[in-house]
């Protein structure tokens, strides 16, 4: 288990194990891989981010998963699989997120919707996020790195 402050100073608890905060979390991040690139998407507010959300009613969170990606790129995942899940104690509640890498088999016309702007690839993810404004601040803690260390380690990407 890694311990850390976030981008706002909020206490971040990050694990690779297999759901050690909650079988069924309330929020999903994504992070996909499309024809070699990154795929992210740009929230209208926060900047640069892989896309994610909220679990809704009803619905698992391989479903949002699946889901968040869709509306928020326009992506049709190929392959899901679970890498870790991170619990986030803020000032006002606690917030517990499965991690997800995604292969996307293609990409779909995105509209903008009311919170993003579609699809946008990268090639390589800049270095010093946590000091670049065009990226949202759920890049710029120690989950991303982590995480992108994991899949290396794993060999997914």
């Amino acid at each position: 288990m890694i311990t850390f402050l976030d981008y706002y100073q909020n206490r971040v608890e990050l694990s690779f194990e297999d759901h050690p905060f909650s079988i069924q979390p309330l929020h999903v991040w994504v992070i996909a891989v499309y024809e070699g690139k990154w795929l992210l998407t740009h929230h209208k507010q926060r900047g640069y981010e892989f896309p994610g959300g909220k679990v809704e009613p009803g619905e698992t969170a391989e479903q949002a998963a699946y889901r968040e990606v869709m509306e928020e790129t326009g992506g049709r995942i190929e392959r899901l699989q679970y890498i870790g899940q991170y619990r986030v104690e803020g000032r006002g509640d606690t917030i517990i997120k499965n991690i997800y890498f995604a292969e996307i088999e293609s990409l779909v016309p995105h509209l903008a919707v009311d919170e993003t702007d579609g699809a946008y690839l990268l090639d390589e993810i800049p270095p010093r996020l946590d000091t670049n404004r065009q990226y949202s601040f759920m890049m710029k803690d120690r989950v991303l790195p982590e995480t992108l260390r994991v899949l290396a380690e794993r060999r997914l990407v």
